[in-house]
C-alpha cells in the first residue's frame, strides 16, 4: 500500500522527529484519518524522500519519528521554460500543474513586449506546484522563478540548448528534430499575440533556435504543455 506522503519544507536530512504546520496536519489528520502509529511519507521538495511513524495524531501539530531517509537522484539533464503568463489566471495555473506532473524542473514568468501579465502571486502558485509534485509522486519541487523581462533571460540565460517557439512564417525547425539527448535545455513561450519580430531577432542573435510545436497554432498555455512534453521525452534518450 502506497504511503500519503506530505510536504515537509523545512525538514532536514538528519532529522528524527518532525511537526507539520497545522493545514498539513488538518489534512493528514482529519481529511485523510490518519492516526498514531500510522506510516506516512514525507517530502522537502529538495530530493529527500522520508518515511515517519505518527507519534502525536493532534489535528493542529501532527507529530512524527523519522525511520528512514533517501535521497532521489535529480533529473539530468534539466529542462526548463519561460512562458508568457496569461491574463486568466486558471490557464496558466493549468499548466504549472500538468508542467509539474510532467517533470518540469524549472518555470520563469516571461515578460514580452506584449505580455498580458506581468505580476505573479506566488504563494498562491506555489501551492499548486506542491500539490502537483505530491500528487505525481515526485520529490523535486519546480524552481518558479520571479518574472523576468525578455531581454533580461535573452541576455543573462546560458543554458547549454535554448529554443524560442514564435509563429512567423520563417524557417524553423521541429523541437523533437532540433534538441539533442542529454544537455540542458530552455525554451521560450510566448504570448498570445507571439513574440515581435524584434524580439525574435534578438533571441536569435543571442543563439537562440527558432523551433515549431506542431502544424496548428496553439494557446499560450497548450504550447507551454506541448513543450514541456517534448522535452521531457526527448532530452532523457
Amino acid at each position: 500500500m502506497e504511503l500519503s506522503v506530505f510536504y515537509a519544507p523545512d525538514i532536514l536530512p538528519d532529522s528524527q522527529t518532525y511537526t507539520m504546520n497545522e493545514d498539513t496536519s488538518k489534512y493528514c489528520i482529519q481529511v485523510l484519518r490518519h492516526e498514531t502509529g500510522d506510516q506516512v511519507g514525507l517530502a522537502d521538495g529538495k530530493g529527500h524522500k522520508f518515511t515517519a511513524t505518527i507519534t502525536d495524531d493532534n489535528r493542529k501539530r501532527c507529530m512524527v519519528s523519522i525511520t528512514a531517509m533517501e535521497t532521489i537522484p535529480a533529473v539530468s539533464p534539466s529542462r526548463s521554460i519561460a512562458i508568457a503568463f496569461t491574463k486568466n489566471a486558471g490557464r496558466i495555473e493549468w499548466f504549472l500543474e500538468k508542467a509539474t506532473e510532467i517533470g518540469i524542473e524549472t518555470i520563469i514568468p516571461l515578460v514580452s513586449h506584449r505580455s498580458e501579465k506581468d505580476k505573479i502571486k506566488p504563494e498562491r502558485l506555489n501551492s499548486i506546484l506542491v500539490s502537483a509534485m505530491l500528487q505525481s509522486q515526485q520529490f523535486y519541487l519546480p524552481v518558479l522563478e520571479a518574472p523576468q523581462s525578455f531581454e533580461h533571460i535573452i541576455k543573462t540565460n546560458k543554458t547549454a540548448q535554448r529554443f524560442i517557439a514564435h509563429c512567423l512564417p520563417e524557417q524553423k525547425q521541429s523541437l523533437v528534430e532540433a534538441i539533442k539527448p542529454g544537455e540542458d535545455a530552455i525554451i521560450l513561450i510566448g504570448p498570445e499575440g507571439d513574440f515581435t519580430a524584434a524580439e525574435i531577432q534578438m533571441a536569435l542573435q543571442a543563439g537562440y533556435i527558432p523551433v515549431t510545436l506542431g502544424n496548428t497554432r496553439l494557446r499560450t498555455e497548450t504550447a507551454g504543455m506541448v513543450a514541456v512534453t517534448l522535452m521531457a521525452s526527448t532530452l532523457n534518450k
